[in-house]
């Protein structure tokens, strides 16, 4: 072994031990090893940054954008709705959206299938008491799992196809992978539907909700063409699955009631609601319902994205105390309109204009964001930390959504590259206003850049250095000693392990050619030995960076590098194990 093979090795070995004592931040232990990749020569000063521009860097970084404008959007939640009441536990939940997002990532990019439904299972699972972590890591496996079922599930499957058409003069077909593929995705979800117990209950970074605030009370009109026209109170109310309620309704001829649950609404009829602002931005997002105290720019006024809504409380001295709406006059001297209002351990049943507030009482104000500050100053509110408060999504609702199908579809059908689909996908959320500019920045998780920027030239030197031949040529040799069974499993456990250091296509490309030298010299079809490398290879589940799925779900789900063997070791071995024989049993070696 040379200098720069042992230097290679001992670096990412000290990183990994590093990672899984925790006490250091991964992102720094990262930056550290590449400076110490640097110094000691095994990564040359002009590829020191060459993780910054890597493709998985601006996936993950663009996945994250993206998941961010549909989770701002509401549609996933939406059309989830129906099967909500289901997952009540992290066992069904797993079992529902695993197996949702399964599918789909056989048909298009498994990231992109994470991204749509990342931000219904964090909402679901705080919604149901438990902690993210829980449902956040299976998912990222079921998402991998599924990927091994198609030729275009996964980059590991179409390598291998290329490769046997190399070899043999024809490549493996569309559903060519489906039988062993199948088999090893059911097994593994079955699996994740218990195994999650597994996983330690972390307390995930909550950069939406960092506080506990009662429910709002708003005021919201039912317009012309609503959905709700017609419908009753429980209607309404059932939308929410019960956690929005209708606390006071007012007719057009002013008459102020408590409503039954058999009571019709009408058009023009204003409800007083209670609810939290998820259930109100659903509210508004299903019915058609409007804001009583909100008045939208004129077309050209405002640029999209300009308009905020921000939560501020009441300090004593506040201009707002003891106080009305029509006495502050918020709209007409500041452009600014109060769309809510929470006061803690009450009920509020009156109108919001004729509220008196009180010191601690909490309110949402809506407008540019340079009045909104304004206001704030002048009357002396003090802000709350942000959590990214979106309340109406109007015409843009399904803009994020469409953006993301668009670029999967694109990068499935191979128009563009897989990085400038997500990454166009992106920059055209941000631009049509379905994500305002601040909270996509808000949105990439940094520390998990720096992560995969530090990482990956330091990854790079395995081969650089010369260690994946060299690992190549060993495993060439063992595997000649065994039976065919026991050399296409170890050749599928190598591809496992290799993956998250060497990333999932190089892994092939390193691999599939010794998996078919040794097929040959063994006198064997190459076939099997083929499909381990490419299910090995896909099957990344030990670590947060060899596969951007796993990437994704770390800082939502507050994982630690040393948590994903807990779950991904005992899955790892039933997917070998699993894999192995129905290769066996489906791709004859003679």
């Amino acid at each position: 072994m040379t200098f720069g093979q042992a230097a290679a090795v001992s670096i990412l070995a000290i990183m990994i031990a590093l990672f899984v004592w925790n006490r250091l931040r991964y992102d720094l232990v990262a930056l550290l090893g590449l400076v110490a990749a640097v110094g000691v020569g095994i990564v040359p000063p002009q590829n020191a940054f060459d993780g910054f521009r890597d493709q998985i860097v601006i996936i993950v970084a663009s996945a994250l954008v993206l998941s961010a404008a549909i989770s701002r959007s509401g549609v996933v939640q939406a059309w989830l709705r129906p099967v909500s009441p289901l997952m009540k536990t992290a066992g069904a939940q797993i079992t529902i959206l695993g197996t949702i997002v399964a599918v789909l990532s056989a048909f298009t990019k498994n990231i992109g299938a994470l991204a749509t439904f990342l931000p219904v299972a964090v909402q679901i699972a705080r919604r149901n008491g438990y902690s993210p972590s829980r449902v956040l890591m299976p998912l990222s496996f079921a998402a991998l799992l599924g990927g091994s079922i198609t030729l275009i599930g996964t980059s590991p499957n179409i390598v291998v196809s290329r490769l046997r058409q190399d070899l043999v003069g024809q490549p493996f077909t569309m559903f060519d992978f489906a039988p062993v593929g199948i088999g090893v995705a059911v097994l593994g979800l079955l699996f994740l539907v218990v195994g999650w117990r597994l996983l330690p209950e972390k307390a995930a970074v909550r950069t939406d909700r960092p506080f506990e605030i009662a429910d709002y009370t708003t005021e919201m009109r039912v317009r012309p063409g609503s959905r709700m026209a017609g419908k009753t109170v429980a209607d309404l109310e059932r939308l929410a699955d019960g956690e929005i309620t209708v606390v006071a309704l007012i007719r057009s001829e002013g008459e102020r009631y408590v409503p039954a649950a058999n009571w019709s609404l009408g058009e023009g009829d204003v409800l007083l609601l209670q609810a939290d602002p998820e259930r109100l931005k659903q509210v508004i997002g299903d019915t058609g319902l409007e804001f009583v105290a909100s008045r939208r720019p004129a077309e050209g006024e405002a640029k999209p994205g300009e308009i905020v809504v921000v939560e501020a409380v009441v300090t004593p001295d506040s201009a707002f105390v003891n106080r009305s709406l029509p006495y502050l006059r918020l709209r007409q001297r500041y452009s600014v309109n109060v769309l809510a209002l929470s006061r803690s351990g009450e009920v509020i049943r009156e109108r919001l204009i004729r509220v008196r507030f009180q010191p601690g009482d909490v309110v949402v104000l809506e407008g540019r964001e340079e009045d909104v500050i304004a206001a704030m100053t002048a009357t002396n509110l003090l802000p709350l930390a942000e959590r990214n408060l979106q309340l109406s999504q109007g015409r843009r609702k399904y803009l994020a959504v469409g953006i993301l199908v668009v670029g999967m579809a694109l990068a499935v059908a191979r128009v563009v590259p897989t990085e400038i689909a997500f990454f166009g996908a992106a920059v055209l959320v941000v631009a049509s206003g379905a994500l305002p500019v601040k909270d996509a920045y808000d949105a990439i998780d940094w520390p998990l850049i720096m992560l995969l920027a530090g990482l990956i030239p330091v990854s790079d030197a395995l081969r650089t250095t010369g260690v994946t031949d060299l690992l190549a040529g060993g495993l060439g040799a063992a595997a000649r000693n065994l039976p065919a069974y026991a050399a296409v499993l170890l050749i599928m456990v190598v591809a496992m392990l290799v993956t998250p250091f060497l990333n999932n296509a190089a892994t092939v490309l390193v691999l599939a050619p010794i998996a078919a030298g040794l097929a040959q010299n063994l006198g064997l079809r190459p076939d099997a030995f083929l499909m381990a490398v490419a299910i090995g290879a896909g099957s990344d589940f030990l670590t947060p960076i060899g596969h951007q799925c796993n990437t994704l779900v770390m800082g939502p789900g507050g994982y630690g590098f040393g948590d994903y063997w807990r779950l991904g070791l005992p899955l790892s071995i039933l997917v070998a194990v699993a894999g192995t024989a129905l290769i066996m049993l489906v791709w004859p070696l003679r």
